[in-house]
């Protein structure tokens, strides 16, 4: 049995003062979860003072992104080695405004994920396709490529979660009907089945894409959407609390 997760990217939001009283909000508001997991990616300036904020309870903390160098002179980036030394224990890869902004290709993410797991943080590597993909029926052919190059040269996928965010849903408050998604999610579990046979199943599977309180019920009863990758229903309090009540009830 997979146990559901629920993430909040926080993208280029909240200052430190802000992104404290959230985090205070959802520890308090989760402090009686019984099951699953709660994850919150801030900015980067605001990684140290979350962690501080939410030590001693089960929210764990992640960075939106990472560089696959241990160190150097890469002015402007953040390395495994500081992501672990401030709390963090997941950290977002290849999400794909990091793709469509900052043009990061597949190699990239490649090697960032090979990178986390060697330093044992947990990469959330993000797929999925765009408007003009769907519309020319090549999801399927994105999004396998995406799965299949990100994890290229990867023995050990166990601390592993992948989010499929379609591009077309991601702060558009278009959202992929239950039965999009869950075709998707399945056809990734197959590709995993293919290399990694003996832990494909036990892979977590996000769905991404304008999730709110009031669709992830529908969502989240697919057999293979594990839980979510919440963007701007995560900068309020009350909406996330509302997503991660929906799910556990469901899950």
């Amino acid at each position: 049995m997979r146990t559901w997760i629920v993430a909040g990217n926080w993208k280029m939001h909240n200052t430190s003062t802000e992104a404290v009283a959230l985090a205070k909000a959802i520890k308090n508001g989760t402090a009686a979860l019984k099951k699953g997991e709660v994850v919150l990616a801030p900015p980067f300036t605001a990684l140290h003072s979350v962690a501080q904020t939410i030590k001693g309870s089960s929210v764990a903390l992640a960075a939106q992104n990472m560089f696959y160098e241990d160190k150097g002179a890469f002015t402007g980036e953040v390395s495994p080695v500081m992501l672990k030394d401030i709390g963090c224990t997941y950290v977002i890869i290849g999400h794909s405004e990091r793709r469509k902004y900052f043009h990061e290709k597949d190699t990239d993410v490649n090697l960032k994920v090979k990178k986390a797991l060697a330093y044992g943080l947990k990469p959330i590597m993000c797929v999925g396709e765009t408007e003009e993909e769907r519309e020319k029926n090549v999801t399927r052919a994105v999004v396998g490529r995406q799965v299949k190059e990100g994890l290229r040269g990867v023995e050990n996928i166990d601390n592993l979660v992948i989010a499929y965010e379609p591009v077309w849903a991601i702060g558009t408050g278009k959202v992929a009907t239950s039965a999009q998604a869950q075709e998707v999610h399945a056809f990734i579990r197959a590709i995993l089945k293919e290399n990694y046979a003996s832990t494909a199943a036990s892979i977590r599977i996000l769905y991404g894409g304008s999730v709110t309180k009031d669709n992830i019920g529908e969502l989240i009863a697919m057999k293979d959407i594990d839980g979510a990758l919440v963007g701007g229903a995560s900068l309020k309090a009350d909406g996330f609390l509302g997503i991660i009540k929906n799910i556990a009830d469901k899950k």
